[in-house]
């Protein structure tokens, strides 16, 4: 009989846990409307249910005028949220404290006088979100956008929080070229290189992997990322439903991570159906 063994890390992180509660909370006892801006967190089937609790996805804080509205866990532009204080009843922040610690590390690092890289993805919510703390700041996402960036005399460096160790030293290795100084701040959370370890020692010893997560969460694509290179069996769905038998014909050992945005829940559902289809 196969074996299913969960990843030591996996799952929902303290930034998460934290929003899901807030919005429940503000489900359960605000009078009006609740809103957040943007999906609270890169996870389809968490943002569908909340839908199904009336908590509805504003692009704008125009559109939650009068209600309550929820800050993202990506975190928003500091334009965004005066207007958000302006004109909803209620505003809470579920920004991860994470995330505030990039913000507030770009900011000191161009107070300072560094040209700031944001080593992160170009358009991601919390990239985009981080940028207007370091006005001229700089997006880098790959060693070789790295080379591209003109010589300074002072560089400065934050972390998107999803972003892999490997990526960071990747660039970092490449800026120390570019600069008389370099100073990095690693932002990246402890929550995903615990997970990316845990999912690395898993997948060296699975069968079969089966990553759980949002496809537009990057935390868990990476994740699938660091699975596929060592188990090339790794299957990235986002709910139980997603499971298919044959996966597992012939696996002796089954393992499963998620993404930071993925509830226990969901963990649990999908580990349920993998166990009634090996007849468990």
């Amino acid at each position: 009989m196969a074996r299913i063994v969960i990843a030591s890390e996996a799952g929902a992180c303290y930034g998460v846990e934290r929003a899901l509660q807030m919005v429940e909370h503000a489900a359960d006892e605000a009078t009006g409307p609740v809103h957040t801006l943007g999906p609270l967190i890169h996870n389809p089937r968490v943002v569908s249910d909340l839908a199904a609790r009336g908590v509805t996805v504003v692009s704008g804080p125009e559109e939650a005028a009068g209600g309550t509205l929820l800050l993202r866990t990506h975190g928003v532009t500091p334009d965004e949220e005066a207007r958000a204080c302006s004109l909803c009843s209620e505003v809470l922040d579920a920004t991860c404290p994470f995330v505030k610690k990039v913000h507030l590390a770009a900011r000191r690092l161009a107070d300072e006088g560094y040209q700031v890289v944001v080593v992160g993805e170009k358009g991601h919510p919390e990239v985009e979100a981080t940028l207007p703390h370091a006005p001229g700041a700089i997006v880098v996402g790959t060693s070789e956008e790295a080379e591209a960036l003109p010589a300074c005399k002072k560089l400065g460096v934050v972390v998107q929080t999803t972003q892999s160790r490997a990526r960071l030293a990747d660039v970092v290795s490449v800026l120390l070229s570019k600069a008389e100084e370099v100073r990095v701040m690693n932002t990246i959370c402890e929550a995903t290189s615990g997970h990316q370890g845990a999912c690395a020692e898993l997948a060296a010893k699975a069968d079969v992997m089966v990553v759980i997560g949002g496809r537009i969460s990057a935390n868990t694509t990476r994740l699938a990322e660091i699975s596929r290179g060592l188990c090339p069996a790794t299957h990235h769905i986002e709910g139980a439903d997603e499971v298919l038998p044959e996966w597992f014909e012939g696996a002796d050992v089954i393992g499963i991570t998620a993404g930071a945005s993925t509830p226990a829940s969901q963990i649990e559902a999908v580990r349920d159906a993998i166990q009634e289809m090996l007849g468990a």
